[in-house]
């Protein structure tokens, strides 16, 4: 079995001196600080000599949103500084670190130069406040969203506690949109470009051929309550001790879930009454699997 690669890191100064450090701020729609954490590096840069970053996870902007940020800028200025990092070896001289929607929008708005603050960061950091940042765009699809998160526990190291903490999340937001990573391509596209909902798909995560149901939920147009129980009828009428036992307790589900988003691939709990069990644990590929047995055995 082949060597699982990683990029983990230690936790280092954690997600949230690094958000500090970046003025990046969860509790702002935009994401932003009001103002610069420290403005003793505030600089006015002309715009041609600012590049974006190449690893940047966030592909798509809003075409119609950033025009209209060009025309706040035109009235009022950039109100918040880009963060950016010095670069060498390239004919722009900085790398953005935060706010490339400003920076396109400032394009656009023709504006000659436009104010950053610059840090020195890692490429590893660089990256890890772009994702950050991205998380806390409110047009983010949940799949978008949860593949942040993955990003940031199985790349960087965080923990769901770490990331919820300094995210001003709650840890049960992070676990069930962790759990949709597990349905199938297809289903995360149907999420991904508005077909389904979150909702829906979460009701999915445990059920056999998600994709089939998917497609049933969309067809007839099911609330999330009525794909719930078409899930469960399904899952019933395929498992005949399930007939004996349709309903798991609270706790069970509540510990499937756990496991699930830890460890990204679907968990399912057998609990019999007489205290004996089965667990089951369903890999998509091998370096899920190369993963598993890694936890497995720095537990002994």
């Amino acid at each position: 079995m082949s060597e699982r690669r990683t990029e983990k890191r230690g936790l280092g100064r954690g997600l949230s001196a690094l958000m500090a450090d970046v003025g990046l701020d969860p509790e702002s729609p935009s994401g932003v600080r009001a103002e610069a954490a420290d403005l003793s590096q505030l600089r006015q840069v002309p715009i041609d000599e600012i590049s974006p970053n190449p690893d940047q996870p966030r592909r798509r902007f809003n075409e119609a949103a950033l025009h209209e940020l060009a025309m706040s800028i035109s009235e009022k200025g950039i109100l918040q500084p880009l963060v950016v990092r010095a670069v060498s070896g390239q004919a722009a001289g900085y790398q953005i670190v935060a706010g490339e929607r400003r920076w396109r929008a400032a394009q656009i708005a023709q504006m000659p130069s436009i104010p950053v603050i610059v840090r020195d960061l890692s490429d590893q950091e660089v990256l890890e406040v772009a994702i950050i940042e991205n998380i806390q765009r409110e047009e983010l699809n949940a799949i978008e969203e949860a593949t942040g998160y993955r990003q940031l526990i199985e790349r960087f190291g965080h923990t769901q506690d770490k990331i919820a903490e300094a995210l001003g999340k709650s840890r049960s937001h992070i676990a069930n949109l962790l759990r949709l990573l597990n349905l199938p391509d297809g289903v995360q596209n149907m999420v991904t470009s508005g077909t389904l909902t979150a909702g829906h798909a979460r009701a999915l995560v445990t059920a056999e051929n998600p994709l089939a149901l998917a497609q049933q939920v969309v067809g007839k147009g099911l609330s999330v309550r009525e794909t719930e129980r078409l899930a469960r009828h399904v899952s019933n009428k395929g498992n005949s001790e399930a007939f004996r036992n349709p309903q798991k307790d609270a706790d069970t589900r509540a510990l499937e879930e756990d496991l699930s988003a830890n460890l990204g691939m679907s968990v399912v709990i057998d609990h019999r009454a007489g205290g004996e069990g089965r667990l089951t644990i369903q890999y998509k590929e091998l370096e899920q699997l190369d993963h598993l047995c890694q936890l497995l055995s720095s537990a002994r």
